[in-house]
């Protein structure tokens, strides 16, 4: 979430930025500041009645030594009344805390300044297109009927065992999945990333830190009984392994494989058909915590990273500069991947690469030291690298032939196979 000071100082242009995103800010950031204003106004009557009752202990010692009981007594009167007025601002401190953070995370992050505005796809910049897009065989197919013919997905059993979005991979399907898992993990270690696998399940204070909750809490599967929810990305435990961490050495770099569970997983129709929106699917992540004057290096660095491997998998793809329309809540810039999907004739995102600044940081209580010892927030990033069911289905579409389905190159090492036949 923004921070206070932050937005003290840079009012007029954070509540601009903010309408690249159609969002109106003025109101509730005057309501903020005005909230912010009486906590000081509490914090500051508070600190003078507990100096004056701490004076007053003294006091109240000093005349019991004396034997002085009885003005000592009418100071303890005095002494209790304090401590009713000290109580009473105590409670309106911590209200006025509360409604300050329902406030604040009412706020998008604010977006970076070279944001283009709008709503639609339409309105997202193209910043580069790579490959060409394959001519396919006369009959060719969609995934979901290639997954079929070449024994590689059930859709239907894994329906039977927990529903539609739940596929099973099976036999080379299998083992296709599991070398793009490892090759992603290759990838991203020889880039200097270092690998994790975190729990699956996380915290309430977890969900909050990265911002999938309040925001996202109708997109998550929630354990009531234990209050954990399942991640919707490895972005949400690996963020917060630096929960509450003064940072000493910069960069961070973090990779992990995990399962992804999403229960919004899309409308009905041809768009949300075999592996194009799933309930669970995997999902390579990268995670840097940077300094402030290096994360938009960082970030195209990143980017850099992530088209080298969809370079590597010799499949089309483009790079696009999301709108403030299609901009995530907690992201100042993000880039979009997108494959070319033969089969389908479509382009299909595999990947989100974003700098969130200092926004999940002020939540995460996430810092570093300055040259002057002075505490300031980290900039936190993270991208897909990369998410599967849709680099799967466009392998399978982009590849396919009269004797089969052709892997590439850097896959076979992985898969011991260099066609499903």
């Amino acid at each position: 979430m923004l921070h206070i000071p932050i937005i003290r100082q840079n009012k007029k242009e954070i509540i601009e930025l903010l309408k690249i995103r159609n969002f109106d800010a003025s109101k509730l950031i005057d309501t903020l500041l005005e909230q912010d204003d009486s906590r000081k106004e509490t914090q500051k009557e508070l600190d003078e009645l507990l100096a004056k009752s701490n004076q007053l202990s003294r006091k109240i010692g000093e005349l019991y030594k004396r034997g002085e009981v009885e003005k000592a007594n009418q100071q303890k009167t005095t002494s209790a009344e304090i401590k009713v007025q000290t109580k009473s601002l105590q409670d309106q401190y911590a209200a006025l805390e509360k409604e300050i953070t329902a406030n604040l995370v009412q706020i998008p992050n604010v977006p970076h300044p070279s944001v283009p505005k709008g709503n639609t796809d339409a309105d997202n910049k193209t910043i580069k297109e790579v490959g060409d897009v394959p001519t396919l065989i006369d009959g060719a197919k969609p995934h979901w009927e290639l997954t079929t013919d070449y024994n590689l997905i059930d859709f239907g059993l894994g329906n039977k065992i927990t529903g539609a979005g739940f596929p099973v991979y099976k036999d080379k399907g299998a083992r296709l999945q599991r070398a793009l898992i490892n090759y992603f993990l290759d990838k991203n270690l020889a880039a200097g990333y270092t690998e994790y696998l975190p729990p699956h399940l996380v915290n309430e204070a977890s969900g909050f830190g990265t911002g999938q909750l309040p925001d996202k809490e109708g997109q998550m599967y929630h354990i009531t009984e234990d209050n954990l929810y399942l991640i919707p990305t490895a972005e949400v435990p690996v963020t917060n392994f630096f929960r509450d961490v003064i940072v000493k050495d910069f960069p961070i770099k973090c990779t992990a494989y995990t399962p992804c569970f999403r229960r919004e997983a899309g409308s009905y129709g041809k768009d949300v058909r075999g592996l194009n929106r799933l309930h669970q699917f995997d999902k390579v992540e990268i995670v840097q915590i940077q300094h402030p004057e290096k994360s938009y290096d960082t970030l195209n660095e990143m980017v850099k990273h992530v088209s080298s491997i969809l370079d590597e998998l010799e499949l089309p793809y483009k790079v696009l500069q999301l709108c403030g329309g299609d901009l995530g809540f907690t992201s100042a810039l993000t880039y979009d991947f997108e494959v070319y999907s033969a089969g389908q004739d479509k382009w299909l995102e595999v990947s989100s690469v974003s700098n969130f600044e200092s926004y999940q940081a002020n939540r995460l209580k996430l810092r570093y030291k300055d040259e002057d010892g002075k505490t300031k927030l980290c900039h936190s990033l993270n991208g897909s690298a990369l998410a599967l069911p849709r680099i799967f289905a466009a392998l399978l579409e982009n590849n396919q032939n009269e004797s089969g389905i052709k892997i590439p190159k850097v896959l076979q090492k992985y898969t011991g196979f260099d066609t499903i036949e």
